[in-house]
């Protein structure tokens, strides 16, 4: 149940009834008019001169659902309006972010024999035209959260809104945040590493009407009994892969093919996820697992980011897909064409999908790949 709206259940189910139009009126213009003190008077219509313990009862209840109801900045319920990933975007490049950008490394700085054999042999550089777009996204990764900015809030309320179905702002702090898969009280506090992008991809995966569904997918397999994983420390974690995949020119390539840089940036971020969610539902990973997951999903977003995007690609496009030897395969097309819900082709039986082994190659990586 919404959590903005479980105490005015309990309420009702405490015998207070109210017509549908007074329900959607806030609660500050409910004690205003009276209709609150109204429900402590008697048959008679006096006010009686010591309240009944069930009266305080319900007037501490809906004390407590305009608290639950207030917004982070202190407005009423559902005011602050839902943010699309373009208009944040828009934000950021017209902001000052002087502070962020001197933080910034735009590539991994390589000595002596690795630097020689990725000059010859490595991927290609990025155009010197996207390399503005590629410093932005590292700036927006250097960002923090800031209470003060309405843009900040807005992204937060609109990740919370979209997952959890609610039409009510949320608290700026509190355990609903874990029920996200933040690891506390305050997301603010999980975005090490990865600052404000992290909390930008997640905004373009659950706002991008083709990635809804998968978002969905995966947080709901969040939540299950035993292989519940915390959703958006997982996806902070994605953000870190891509950033780093970023930074050493593995995605510069498909940078270069398209002409984008943030573009393919959340497209790897969303095919990461994707074969993340794949690879906990077919094998039946836990948390324990999540260290050794991880590793896998770098070294193969680093590897093989074409092949990534591609499977994308497919499963966009209404195929199911599956992993297999360490990749990816897809139904012929033969076995007709699937909807775009993972479910079905994680559900098939062994036959139709087997899996060898996706993460045992010991992979050396460059940083801790663990949950942060």
């Amino acid at each position: 149940m919404n959590r903005c709206t479980a105490d005015t259940h309990q309420s009702e189910e405490q015998g207070i009834f109210l017509p549908p139009a007074v329900k959607s009126v806030p609660i500050s213009v409910l004690k205003q008019s009276g209709l609150l003190q109204a429900l402590a008077e008697g048959s008679n219509g006096h006010t009686e001169t010591d309240p009944s313990a069930e009266v305080l009862q319900a007037q501490e209840e809906w004390e407590a659902v305009e608290s639950l109801q207030s917004g982070p900045l202190g407005t009423s319920a559902g005011h602050v309006p839902l943010i699309a990933f373009n208009e944040a975007l828009q934000y950021f490049q017209t902001a000052d972010l002087s502070e962020c950008r001197k933080k910034i490394q735009p590539t991994v700085q390589r000595r002596g024999l690795s630097a020689m054999a990725h000059f010859f042999f490595g991927p290609p550089r990025l155009h010197q035209q996207l390399q503005g777009e590629r410093d932005l996204a590292l700036t927006i990764a250097q960002c923090g959260l800031d209470n003060n900015e309405r843009v900040h809030m807005r992204i937060l309320q609109t990740i919370y809104k979209k997952l959890t179905g609610s039409r009510f702002d949320c608290p700026r702090y509190g355990a609903h945040w874990e029920e996200l898969g933040f690891q506390g009280m305050d997301p603010g506090t999980d975005l090490r590493g990865t600052g404000l992008l992290g909390l930008m991809q997640i905004l373009y995966f659950v706002m991008d009407s083709r990635t809804l569904p998968l978002a969905r997918d995966v947080f709901k397999l969040s939540q299950h009994e035993s292989q519940n994983f915390p959703f958006c420390v997982m996806s902070i974690n994605i953000t870190r892969i891509v950033i780093q995949a970023l930074r050493e020119e593995h995605l510069s390539r498909e940078c270069n093919r398209r002409q984008q840089v943030i573009a393919a940036l959340n497209d790897l971020y969303v095919a990461t996820f994707l074969r993340l969610y794949v690879i906990w539902k077919t094998q039946q990973k836990t948390i324990s697992d999540s260290g050794f997951v991880l590793k896998e999903l770098e070294a193969f977003a680093k590897k093989k980011p074409k092949q990534l995007l591609r499977y994308l690609e497919i499963y966009m496009s209404g195929r199911a897909v599956s992993v297999i030897d360490g990749g990816f395969q897809h139904p012929s097309s033969s076995s007709g064409v699937h909807s775009p819900d993972l479910n079905s082709a994680v559900g098939n039986s062994s036959k139709e999908i087997n899996f060898t082994g996706v993460c045992d190659p010991q992979v050396e990586m460059e940083g801790e790949a663990r949950l942060i």
